[in-house]
């Protein structure tokens, strides 16, 4: 009698989760195989040589930028805006009340930062924040995310996804349907203005050097896309960089006109083998967020050169030293790494890689 109690109770609750809407509604997408790591993104150990600043006093640092004071700045998961001295010295500089992820200080000085819940903000040397934008084009901001300022003092930043907020970045995954959009502010209008829209997860935004185009990471499809600003392809995109070794999430670019891109982790198989099967997404999105899949353990950076070629890469292939790294920001000879997840900031000099060069 008890073997058929549980039998019936299993079959309510199968039919229950059955019965149950799922939260996405899910998209076929076919991804490329992914490519080998081999040649230039072959696995190596580089990042383990990193200096860790703040480790144990920071949760989640996931992007950084360095003041002209040499004070490093981040965001953490408990939504402070934390700065880390020279000294080494850390401190809870000031709540955003949100959760800040991508930052940049612009040439007055202030701090702009993309705040997944809050807009895009600009923070005064003395701590006092405005938003600038929480909409475009009629859309309220759901996950902004990244941001980076042009020569001319317009702003080029992320709204990853105008459906789901950061906590529910897996279902905007499993969904594959194109939420994100690349916009633009302008400090004279006071407007935020949509370049881009119909990306699958706009994330890391980088304006090239000679201000003439800007890259955007649809991180979802293991690409990166080349907006152009100027020139005769003005208002046009194309792929910079396609079919990744894994999911592209912030960029920058270094003096040498060198873009720095962090992958969180690496392609995962079960997801792409999901893709093609909108009914199983669907599902999967249903079960609770420890039986979903998960992010290898794993630090990985791949710089490319301005015609989107890859240079060279750096690993930590058992992600012990840094792992799951979304930011990477050349600064005074150095590349910061920030994390979503991490309780530290790496520091390694461009020195220390190997066969770099000055220029490419």
């Amino acid at each position: 009698m008890k073997w058929m109690v549980g039998l019936l109770v299993v079959f309510l609750l199968l039919g229950s989760f059955l019965l149950t809407p799922s939260p996405v509604d899910s998209k076929a997408w076919s991804p490329p195989s992914p490519p080998p790591l081999t040649g230039p993104i072959a696995p190596n150990e580089r990042l383990r040589l990193a200096d860790l600043l703040a480790r144990g006093q920071v949760y989640g640092p996931e992007d950084t930028a360095v003041s002209e004071d040499g004070v490093l700045y981040t965001g953490t998961q408990d939504g402070y805006i934390v700065r880390v001295f020279p000294d080494g010295r850390v401190e809870n500089w000031l709540s955003t009340d949100g959760r800040p992820l991508g930052m940049v200080f612009d040439k007055q000085g202030n701090l702009i930062v993309a705040d997944s819940w809050r807009g895009l903000l600009s923070i005064t040397p003395e701590g006092e924040i405005t938003v600038l934008a929480r909409e475009a084009e009629g859309t309220l901001f759901r996950f902004t995310d990244d941001v980076d300022i042009a020569d001319d003092g317009r702003i080029y930043f992320t709204d990853a996804s105008s459906k789901f907020r950061q906590p529910e970045y897996l279902l905007d995954l499993l969904e594959m349907r194109p939420h994100g959009r690349l916009l633009r502010y302008s400090p004279k209008t006071g407007k935020a203005e949509v370049l881009l829209a119909n990306l699958h997860f706009a994330n890391g935004v980088a304006v090239s050097p000679a201000g003439d185009y800007v890259l955007v990471n649809e991180t979802w499809k293991y690409r990166i896309l080349r907006y152009w600003i100027h020139g005769p392809k003005a208002g046009q995109a194309e792929v910079f960089a396609d079919n990744l070794p894994g999911f592209p999430d912030n960029l920058a670019v270094d003096e040498q006109g060198r873009y720095w891109v962090a992958f969180p982790t690496l392609r995962n198989h079960k997801v792409d083998a999901m893709h093609p099967r909108p009914w199983l997404k669907d599902l999967v999105a249903k079960l609770p967020d420890s039986l979903k899949p998960t992010p290898q353990e794993y630090g990985l950076v791949i710089a490319f050169d301005r015609d989107g070629k890859v240079i060279t890469s750096l690993h930590d292939t058992r992600g012990t030293h840094l792992q799951e790294i979304t930011s990477v920001n050349p600064h005074d000879g150095n590349l910061y790494f920030g994390s979503l997840h991490n309780d530290r900031i790496g520091r390694l000099p461009l020195q220390a890689i190997p066969g770099l060069g000055e220029s490419n």
